[in-house]
């Protein structure tokens, strides 16, 4: 596998996280304040880019469980 090839499935990864971790807290709120479940599956890359905002809420965090 080619260094191009690593950093791109490593991106689509990342990628896929960001889009879990959003989705599941969806959910989470939406089952809480008795939402329609359609509201969890709520996903609006533009252009296939996450949002800045979206990215900072989402992803990862510094800080490490003990």
């Amino acid at each position: 596998m080619s260094t191009q090839e690593k950093a791109r499935a490593l991106m689509t990864r990342h990628y896929q996280l960001i889009k879990n971790r959003q989705q599941s807290m969806l959910e989470r709120v939406g089952e809480e304040l008795h939402l329609p479940q359609e509201i969890s599956h709520y996903w609006s890359p533009v252009q296939g880019k996450i949002s800045a905002n979206a990215r900072m809420n989402y992803d990862r965090s510094n800080v490490a469980m003990s």
